[in-house]
């Protein structure tokens, strides 16, 4: 980049000498509409009860749902995110709960769909939250099956959307169900139901908080780098991104966030598209933890957001939402 000026005719803290200043030449912004609320819903009646590992992170039973729904919609955050603590009596080697119309998902659809039609709802497809498992697909002989876990992720797609849920959100790194899901969605004449990708979704070790939250802890021999991305690669999730893109993906997500900031980059950068970031819980955890404890400044959570965006995102998963709302707002 060619620099013009020199100093002293040139003195760029001149544009920093005054908040005003400051203001008029700001080259990233943050607004309540890039941030998306992930929330986490239990069985039971009339709980909401912390998360050890999530500082001010809670699960809500099904109807106590609309108390942070009502919180979300006054502050006009646009997209929840719904994610469920299945409960292991529920769960079994075929994830079958996952297509039981009255699951908790599909109940905390219809409940807020009822009440506050005018929020956006995200729901992950995938089957780890209902395997007992953990694993995001159909396991036989230690190989997780990605061609019959595609046909179970295509009918949790459409029970979702007869649900009313507004954007299916594929979480599960399987081999072509974007393409599937977008055919069945359409031949179900869902055809404006919006498909997020989670196209580049890293094997990541920054997932154990939310793995406590949803209870999915891995049991098996086998870990999720077979379908995974490998952490040390950037072009592979060009590819993934360009398939999911051509498949009918219609925004794409990078996840986690801060250690990827170079591929929301690089995607944003190649395809235009949407990208949508997963603030993921162990980042959330070490910045709540540290702030708590006096380490970094409360500031620091919405630093790691604006680092989002200047990369090039569109929208940010983060359990800091409702807080960061409610500062832009005041």
């Amino acid at each position: 980049m060619k620099i013009f000026g020199k100093y002293p005719s040139l003195r760029l803290r001149r544009n920093r000498k005054s908040e005003w200043s400051r203001r008029l030449v700001e080259e990233n912004n943050l607004t309540v509409s890039d941030l998306i609320l992930p929330i986490f819903v239990t069985e039971g009646k009339n709980k909401v009860e912390k998360i050890k590992s999530m500082p001010g992170v809670m699960k809500y039973s099904v109807d106590k749902i609309d108390s942070i729904i009502n919180k979300a919609s006054k502050l006009d955050i646009p997209l929840v995110a719904v994610f469920p603590n299945t409960p292991s009596r529920k769960k079994n080697s075929f994830g079958s709960e996952a297509l039981n119309e009255n699951n908790i998902v599909c109940r905390t659809i219809r409940k807020i769909k009822k009440n506050n039609p005018n929020i956006g709802v995200m729901a992950d497809v995938a089957l780890d939250p209902y395997t007992n498992h953990g694993h995001d697909g159909i396991l036989r002989k230690k190989e997780i099956m990605n061609d019959e876990t595609i046909k179970i992720l295509s009918e949790q797609a459409i029970l979702q959307a007869e649900m009313g849920c507004d954007v299916i959100a594929p979480s599960d790194m399987m081999d072509g169900r974007i393409g599937v899901i977008r055919k069945t969605l359409d031949k179900k004449n869902f055809k404006n139901v919006q498909i997020l990708s989670y196209a580049a979704k890293y094997a990541s070790n920054f997932y154990g908080p939310f793995r406590d939250a949803i209870g999915s802890k891995q049991k098996s021999s086998i870990n999720k780098k077979t379908y995974q991305m490998d952490y040390k690669n950037s072009n592979e999730a060009l590819r993934e991104v360009a398939l999911d893109i051509k498949e009918g993906a219609d925004f794409v997500m990078i996840k986690p966030g801060l250690p990827y900031l170079d591929i929301v980059k690089s995607v944003k950068q190649n395809f235009k598209i949407p990208v949508f970031v997963y603030q993921v819980s162990g980042e959330y955890s070490m910045i709540i933890n540290s702030v708590n404890k006096g380490i970094l400044n409360k500031d620091a959570a919405i630093e790691s957001l604006i680092s989002f965006k200047r990369s090039g995102a569109a929208a940010i998963v983060t359990y800091f939402a409702l807080d960061i709302a409610k500062k832009i707002s005041n």
